[in-house]
């Protein structure tokens, strides 16, 4: 099997050397055959990989360790679900669902424009061709996903114990379809330019794939952020890690190009600033992979393959020097049709929320590759850290927030006084009740939180009002009750109303983060079993220790082979609220030099947290137990010297034993943190308004279809 998946890689290289040449030829002679061919090649790239996706993930399935990648990440004590999963936990697995997702989304682009804007799509079937060749090219001769070793192992070293959690499973392949996705406009973003066609029709052709990018990485970041705050046990959703950044970039420029693609449709404006965007979005994404395999920057998210990072330079190197010269070369073609009328007007408004989602990206930019910058300029690696990204990301989110409130319900062109008046007073008088209530309750000493809180306020006042007033003009026209006027209100105008729905969810999302960030408590403490301490309003009992042993023919579903925990009794003005289990697993070691004992335990402890949800709060909690305590010590030596390996759980047994009749004093981190489910919530607010916006209407599918069955039949006449 190992030998199929190599032969696919190798076939995948020859077919876009070959579609790559087709295309070009095509375009540049104008012979219409050989740029089909070239688009044929992109649907026979997508056949190959995923013949290659299929053995690797059978492979996986059926623990076949011969293969490299899957002696590496997986094992027989690794649930089904996840050794599925596993194939892209792996540097060599995610780069062929990279490659296996790009041939995918570009198949469906070109067979959608396969009869409009040839020269066009010529010219981006050449460069998704060219950007499938390098990924295959770098499994071929760098990280090879079919590389095998025989004698094959008996056992593989399993999945890390961090990927197992749900949202693991989905998390890299919605990233992954969202970075992919992004190369779809910058391909046709610099087909347009190369074919000197700079007019809206390719915009219209992309605008759904930008928007399918644009959700496919936000979800994924959102599953990212659930993923740390539930899994990784220090209490965060969000730690300006490199790679968290890496996938917000892309998504800040996206967002920034949904909001300007419709000035330019609407008023022929932004040319420059559009294809600008389009081009930095698919170049960010691929700088998010290069992040993630080159191994420049520590991140627990990244791989350490550093032999990958001269590769990705070489192309995102090539990327941003021919989006530059493309741009400026095709400067004159790009010139506005319209000019900006006035700075009160919804393009004003549109072009500042551009700004500062650039803003926002350029800060992030900066922060990210700071002690590549630093080490660069002066040969010690220098980082900065949250408190240097919330000193400016804090203001830009502010200014955000309030103008998704501003640009919805401004007028196009210019807003006359009186206009403004009229869309502005109701949101506004709702953010100073906001502010009036937050002093009230006596929380003004935090002003970044209370601002947060009112720009949200005024968003919710806006947007409310448009649903409101399409409602009351829907009851009046059709006598509709108010449930049937607001869905076929939103029916009849997708974009509109969904787009408006995302801003009620971006500003939702931003409540639970500047609620949860700002009125946080937080406790780190050494407890023994008896003992209490008060974090915020709730008082937290440490009851009683915990301990499992698990077998490691039965890992289920953490693998972990001992748990040591504690039950945690939470009570509040001495009233019980929940009872808390958290954990941490000790995992086996590949290092037989920690003994037939030690060894069981001797792998990367991982915490497992407990918490108890809530609309209103979060009471999270995490514990380290003491297992350097000398009496757990003694029993690990004693195990050593005496056991053999086969025998190990017996003194893991003993361990547990007198952790659970001695309890040293464990370490506890413990975390109140209100509006927290918020985020969450806002999250799939923007996930529904997103689908709402991106699925197509049912009069567009008809109209659609009535066009394809007019041509089937003009063509039947013509033959008879």
């Amino acid at each position: 099997m190992a030998g199929l998946g190599r032969v696919c890689l190798l076939l995948a290289l020859a077919v876009c050397a070959y579609g790559v040449c087709a295309s070009l030829y095509g375009v540049r002679s104008g012979r219409v055959e050989f740029s089909a061919s070239g688009r044929r090649s992109v649907y026979a790239l997508a056949l190959i990989l995923t013949v290659a996706f299929a053995v690797l993930e059978a492979a996986f399935l059926r623990n076949d360790f011969a293969f490299n990648t899957v002696a590496d990440t997986s094992s027989r004590t690794t649930p089904a679900a996840y050794r599925a999963a596993a194939v892209w936990a792996s540097q060599e697995g995610s780069l062929l669902l990279w490659a296996w997702l790009l041939s995918l989304w570009s198949s469906l682009a070109l067979f959608l424009t396969r009869k409009r804007m040839r020269d066009i799509a010529s010219y981006a079937t050449a460069i998704l061709l060219g950007l499938g060749g390098f990924f295959v090219a770098l499994m071929l001769f760098y990280a090879n996903p079919f590389a095998t070793t025989r004698p094959a192992p008996v056992e593989g070293v399993g999945l890390d114990p961090l990927l197992r959690f749900p949202t693991m499973m989905i998390h890299p392949p919605m990233l992954y379809s969202g970075y992919t996705l992004c190369t779809i406009p910058l391909a046709f973003g610099m087909g347009a330019l190369l074919a000197r066609r700079v007019d809206a029709d390719w915009i219209k052709a992309i605008r759904r794939f930008a928007f399918a990018a644009w959700l496919f990485l936000g979800v994924g970041i959102l599953l990212g952020a659930r993923w740390s705050y539930a899994e990784l046990g220090w209490g965060g959703y969000w730690g300006w890690d490199a790679v968290e950044n890496a996938s917000l970039m892309p998504w800040l420029t996206g967002t920034a190009f949904l909001h300007s693609l419709m000035i330019q449709e609407k008023r022929g404006m932004l040319k420059v600033w559009n294809v600008s965007l389009v081009l930095a979005t698919g170049t960010l994404a691929i700088m998010g992979t290069f992040l993630v395999r080159s191994g420049i920057l520590s991140s627990i998210h990244a791989f350490g393959g550093a032999t990958l990072g001269v590769p990705f330079v070489v192309l995102i190197g090539g990327l941003i020097a021919g989006s530059i010269y493309l741009v400026v070369s095709r400067r004159d073609m790009l010139r506005s049709q319209h000019r900006l009328d006035s700075l009160l007007s919804r393009e004003a408004m549109f072009l500042a929320n551009n700004v500062v989602l650039v803003g926002l990206c350029f800060v992030i930019f900066w922060g990210t590759y700071f002690p590549l910058i630093s080490e660069a300029l002066t040969g010690r690696e220098a980082s900065v850290g949250p408190p240097w990204f919330d000193r400016y990301t804090v203001p830009l989110a502010l200014i955000l927030v309030l103008l998704s409130g501003i640009g919805p319900v401004i007028a196009w062109r210019r807003a006359t006084l009186a206009n403004a008046r009229r869309n502005f007073l109701a949101p506004t008088l709702l953010a100073l009740l906001t502010l009036l209530v937050l002093l009230g309750a006596g929380v003004g000493d935090r002003p970044g939180a209370i601002a947060m809180f009112c720009c949200a306020a005024f968003v919710f006042g806006s947007i409310g009002q448009e649903f409101f007033r399409g409602v009351r003009a829907r009851r009046a026209m059709a006598g509709e009750r108010a449930p049937v006027a607001l869905l076929a209100l939103v029916r009849r105008n997708r974009r509109r109303y969904g787009g408006y729905v995302v801003h009620l969810g971006i500003a939702v999302l931003f409540i639970g983060v500047a609620a949860s960030s700002s009125f946080q408590h937080a406790s780190e403490l050494g407890l023994s079993p008896g003992h209490s301490t008060r974090v915020g309003a709730y008082t937290v009992r440490y009851v009683r220790p915990t301990a499992t042993i698990t077998p490691k023919y039965d890992a289920a579903h953490t693998g972990s082979t001992l748990a040591l925990g504690a039950v945690l009794d939470v009570s509040k003005g001495g009233r019980h609220v929940a009872t808390l289990n958290p954990s941490e697993g000790f995992y086996a070691s590949q290092d037989a030099s920690q003994g037939s004992v030690g060894s069981l335990i001797g792998g990367q402890p991982v915490s497992h947290i407990s918490m108890d949800a809530g609309v209103t709060r979060d009471v999270w909690s995490a514990i380290q137990p003491n297992i350097e305590a000398p009496a757990l010590q003694r029993i690990l030596k004693a195990g050593n010297r005496t056991l053999p390996p086969q025998d190990g759980l017996l003194a893991i047994g003993v361990l547990a034993r007198a952790y659970l009749q001695h309890p040293p004093q464990a370490q506890f981190h413990l975390i109140v943190s209100p509006l927290v489910m918020w985020i969450w919530i806002g999250g799939l607010i923007v996930f529904g308004g997103g689908l709402i916006a991106i699925w197509p209407a049912p009069s567009a599918v008809r109209r659609r279809v009535g066009a394809r069955s007019r041509a089937r039949a003009v063509r039947g006449l013509a033959r008879a």
